[in-house]
C-alpha cells in the first residue's frame, strides 16, 4: 500500500507540474498564432500532455542518481558554477556600467 501511494505521488506530481509548466512557460490555453481561440482547454490538455511525454522520456531514458550523488554534484559541481557566474554577472555589471541608478 505504501509503494502504491508512494508511486501514485510521483505521478501526480508529473502531471501537476506538467500542468504548472504549460500554463507559466507555454501560453496555458492559448493556441499557436491565435488560432481558434474557442478550443482553449484541448489547447492545454495536449500542452499538458506534451510536457508530460518528455518527463516520462527523459525518467525512463537517463539512469536515476543516488542521493550521495546528488549531493555530491550539488556541493562540488553546481555550487562553484553558481558563485563562479555570480562574480562573472557582478563584474561585468560593474566593468560595462550595467547598474541602475537610483
Amino acid at each position: 500500500m505504501a509503494f502504491g501511494l508512494f508511486f501514485l505521488g510521483e505521478y501526480a506530481n508529473m502531471f501537476l507540474m506538467s500542468a504548472m509548466t504549460s500554463i507559466l512557460f507555454l501560453g496555458g490555453w492559448y493556441g499557436p498564432f491565435g488560432l481558434l481561440p474557442v478550443l482553449g482547454p484541448i489547447w492545454l490538455i495536449l500542452k499538458i500532455c506534451a510536457c508530460l511525454f518528455v518527463f516520462l522520456w527523459v525518467r525512463a531514458t537517463f539512469p536515476r542518481y543516488r542521493y550521495d550523488q546528488l549531493m555530491r554534484l550539488g556541493w562540488k559541481v553546481f555550487l562553484p558554477l553558481s558563485l563562479l557566474w555570480l562574480v562573472i554577472t557582478a563584474g561585468a555589471l560593474l566593468a560595462f556600467g550595467w547598474l541602475p541608478h537610483a
